[in-house]
């Protein structure tokens, strides 16, 4: 039979060779996390034109294209994050701000890797984890606050009248926009996941605590019965 303290080994061994793997698989989605956010942050497809818009185009947070009326081939593409007026909405503008704040949050995360190698593993996860669910509701304030610029005149010109605040008309929601959706559960997921790690973490460094202890007090008992035969007398009477 095994004794407490192999059995604690085997159990620490297990632990953390079970932890490190999904640290390590949390750190991977964490990045690619980043590179969605990114992506959805300057590529200027979150919504577009259809079969059946007056003009062509496509809209973005900040940047967009459309027809210039004379040839459906030939878009005119305005805005830049840099210059706010040129942004057709403040809705837009508000939505390009908190997908912006997402973007920096998430990058700071992987930033705080480093951490790993100098704090508390268990503190630099919670961390993580509140940086996370902060990137993921400034994702949702975007997503949420977009849509209430639709009834913008450039975007109700390519998308026809009966465009409006949450009403896209003859235009379609784009691949970004749904890449930002996707963002946000997986912020919400690897959030959870660092949460469950860093309080694994924080219960596995008491346990050793109280093991630690354990051991010092029992060879401490140990030490003084050497020491002095008379209580090893008295523990058999």
């Amino acid at each position: 039979m095994l004794s407490f303290q192999e059995a604690s080994k085997i159990y620490h061994d297990n632990y953390m060779r079970n932890s490190r793997a999904i640290g390590v698989l949390w750190a991977i989605f964490t990045i690619c996390l980043a590179i969605i956010n990114v992506v959805v942050f300057i590529q200027p497809y979150w919504i577009g034109d259809s079969v059946n818009t007056p003009q062509a185009g496509y809209f973005g947070l900040f940047h967009y294209c459309v027809g210039n009326g004379n040839s459906d081939r030939e878009l005119l593409c305005q805005g830049t994050f840099s210059d706010f007026s040129s942004i057709p909405s403040g809705a837009f503008k508000a939505a390009s701000f908190f997908v912006l704040m997402s973007m920096v949050l998430i990058i700071s995360c992987i930033a705080c890797f480093a951490l790993f190698f100098f704090c508390n593993t268990a503190t630099v996860y919670k961390t993580c984890a509140w940086m996370q669910l902060l990137c993921a509701v400034c994702l949702v304030l975007g997503c949420i606050i977009f849509p209430n610029g639709w009834d913008s005149e450039v975007i109700r010109d390519m998308c026809g009248e009966d465009t409006g605040k949450y009403t896209l008309g003859n235009c379609s929601v784009r691949w970004a926009y749904i890449l930002a959706i996707i963002g946000i559960l997986d912020a919400l997921i690897l959030s959870f996941l660092a949460f469950v790690l860093g309080n694994r973490q924080s219960d596995f460094l008491q346990e050793e605590l109280k093991a630690e202890n354990k051991d010092f007090a029992v060879s401490r008992i140990e030490i003084r019965d050497s020491k002095d035969p008379r209580f090893a007398v008295q523990r058999f009477h």
